[in-house]
C-alpha cells in the first residue's frame, strides 16, 4: 500500500498561509467585483492595455505589452479581441512604415472612459476591508514585490 502524503504538521507546509495561494484568492475576489462592476465585459487584461492606450497615446503593440507586463502572444490576443469588438484599432506608423500602431476607436475611447469610473469603485471595494494605512502598506509591499 502507498504511503499517505505528509501533512503539514510533517512538512510546516500550511497552503492557508502561503504568498501565491494568497494573492490568487485575493486577485479572484477583485476579479469578481470588477467583472461584477465594469462596464462592458472587459477582463481585467483588456481594461489594463485600453487604459494604457488611453492615458498614453497609439503604440505599438510590442511596446504595449511591455507596458501592461504581458508577453507577446498574449498582448496579440487582446489586442485582436478588442479590434474585433470595434474598441481598438491599428493603423501604420507614419514615421515607421514597418510598424503598426495600436490605439482606441471613438468606442474605446467612450468604453475606457466609463470602465475607469467603476474601476476606482473596484479598487475601493477590494481594499475596503482594509484600514487607510494597512492599504498603503498593501500597496507598497507589492509594489516591492514586483
Amino acid at each position: 500500500m502507498p504511503r499517505p502524503a505528509r501533512t503539514s504538521a510533517e512538512h510546516g507546509y500550511t497552503l492557508d498561509d502561503q504568498i501565491g495561494f494568497l494573492l490568487r484568492r485575493a486577485y479572484q475576489r477583485n476579479s469578481v467585483i470588477f467583472a461584477e462592476k465594469v462596464p462592458g465585459k472587459l477582463t481585467t487584461t483588456q481594461f489594463s492595455v485600453m487604459y494604457r492606450l488611453a492615458e498614453d497615446g497609439p503604440m505599438s503593440q510590442n511596446a504595449l505589452g511591455r507596458s501592461v507586463a504581458m508577453d507577446g502572444a498574449t498582448t496579440k490576443g487582446v489586442v485582436d479581441r478588442l479590434i474585433a469588438r470595434g474598441l481598438l484599432r491599428t493603423a501604420r506608423d507614419p514615421d515607421d512604415r514597418r510598424r503598426h500602431l495600436v490605439s482606441l476607436t471613438p468606442s474605446g475611447v467612450a468604453l475606457v472612459d466609463e470602465a475607469v469610473e467603476a474601476a476606482i469603485l473596484v479598487t475601493a471595494e477590494t481594499l475596503a476591508p482594509l484600514r487607510d494605512k494597512e492599504k498603503e502598506t498593501l500597496l507598497r509591499l507589492l509594489r516591492k514585490i514586483i
